[in-house]
């Protein structure tokens, strides 16, 4: 797919990415030392913000002569990571990972496989070479909306915590289109045709407002709180997104550049 000629909606196309970008950063964790951030902010989210997971299972390291907390699990081993800086601050706003097929066994489970009932799970080993899972979706407290929004990991429910200008504050809803920018540039940099995903009801209402849309594939589970297993290929999924909404195909494939 290629941009579409110079119209009044590709100013605004532009005018979403060009805005999105003068306010966060799009980054793939790739160093040690970004990664740490990674597990940071999932400790902060996974752990103080939602008590998803235990705090006593967490790792912890000595940073700057003080102990910080890292959320770790073993499927960090197989995967790739982006996170959301908000430039003026410096501040980690999001992250996400993205969880590939293990190259010497392409039966190896998925976490969706482990926690969920799957009416339709991807068994062929030929797609499962190219099969991926969307996981450890996170935003930050302090880049959550409303209140309603601070028990959740995505922020999804559109006060704000801290002070942004009002640019910045009609951004935050899209800090999920910024993961999913980052998603999409793990999947191509791998070779991922599929992606698998467990997500809160309330996230996939929001992702269809932006033409994201992902097919569900077994009932709903309780896994801290309720989620919905789904499944997209992403080539699919970029073409409903773009005749959705142009802005946000813009700003999830860099102008077509990811396309």
């Amino acid at each position: 797919m290629t941009p579409i000629s110079d119209t009044p909606a590709r100013s605004r196309r532009m005018n979403l990415r060009g805005q999105f970008n003068r306010y966060f950063e799009i980054l793939p964790a790739d160093t040690e030392a970004l990664r740490r951030e990674v597990y940071k902010l999932r400790f902060q989210v996974y752990c103080l913000e939602t008590g998803f997971e235990r705090v006593e299972d967490c790792r912890t390291v000595v940073e700057d002569g003080r102990t910080v907390h890292l959320e770790i699990d073993d499927y960090d081993r197989r995967s790739l990571h982006y996170l959301i800086r908000h430039r003026r601050t410096g501040l980690y706003a999001a992250t996400v990972r993205l969880i590939l097929p293990d190259p010497e066994d392409p039966l190896a489970p998925y976490p969706i496989e482990e926690h969920c009932v799957l009416e339709a799970p991807v068994t062929d080993p030929a797609v499962r070479r190219h099969l991926a899972e969307i996981s450890r979706f996170a935003v930050s407290k302090e880049f959550k909306r409303r209140r309603g929004e601070v028990g959740t990991l995505a922020g999804v429910n559109p006060e704000p915590e801290i002070y942004f200008e009002p640019d910045e504050r009609r951004l935050l809803p899209h800090l999920t289109i910024g993961l999913f920018a980052g998603i999409l540039r793990m999947a191509r940099q791998e070779g991922i045709s599929h992606c698998y995903a467990v997500m809160e009801p309330a996230l996939l209402r929001l992702l269809r407002l932006f033409g994201v849309r992902f097919t569900t594939i077994g009932p709903d589970v309780d896994y801290h709180g309720l989620r919905r297993p789904c499944l997209a290929e992403i080539d699919t999924m970029l073409a409903g997104i773009l005749e959705s909404d142009p802005a946000v195909w813009d700003l999830i494939t860099e102008g077509g550049k990811y396309a």
